[in-house]
């Protein structure tokens, strides 16, 4: 353990706050979550509970790594964002800007296959089965008027 303090780390093209414990720190990335960052931690024989800006530039390379392929590193499959990929079928981790742009990427083959989500997708509404009728909705609101009377 190094007796420097940083206050900002970066890990994985993301800045890290130092003064939270390394679990926490960890997911700030996009892309982990706590339950990922603590099995990171333990993979890489750190303590969780240290202070991430006394961690040391090895120990930096040895996380990084392991964000790079946790599978390789005895963190089961399950705990993978990418598991059984439509292309190559293999089981993969995409952290920040990749997992922005599969994402991306997974809609539009699903709005080109027309898809019932590609669909809703396309014309900007709910996906995943939440009502509409009420809920929802942008720019003028739709509601009941009242007839004036005796006009």
């Amino acid at each position: 353990m190094s007796s420097s303090y940083r206050h900002i780390i970066r890990v994985a093209r993301t800045d890290i706050d130092g003064s939270q414990k390394l679990d926490r720190a960890i997911s700030a990335v996009k892309g982990v979550g706590r339950r990922l960052a603590r099995a990171i931690v333990e993979a890489a024989g750190l303590n969780p509970d240290q202070r991430a800006g006394f961690i040391t530039d090895e120990d930096v390379t040895k996380i990084e790594k392991i964000l790079e392929a946790p599978s390789n590193f005895g963190i089961p499959h399950w705990m993978l964002n990418r598991q059984k990929d439509m292309k190559t079928g293999e089981n993969k981790h995409l952290i920040g800007a990749d997992l922005d742009f599969q994402l991306k990427m997974d809609v539009d083959y699903m709005m080109k296959t027309k898809s019932w989500k590609g669909i809703r997708h396309g014309l900007g509404l709910k996906v995943r089965g939440q009502r509409t009728r009420c809920t929802g909705r942008r720019g003028r609101t739709v509601g009941v008027t009242r007839k004036r009377r005796g006009a």
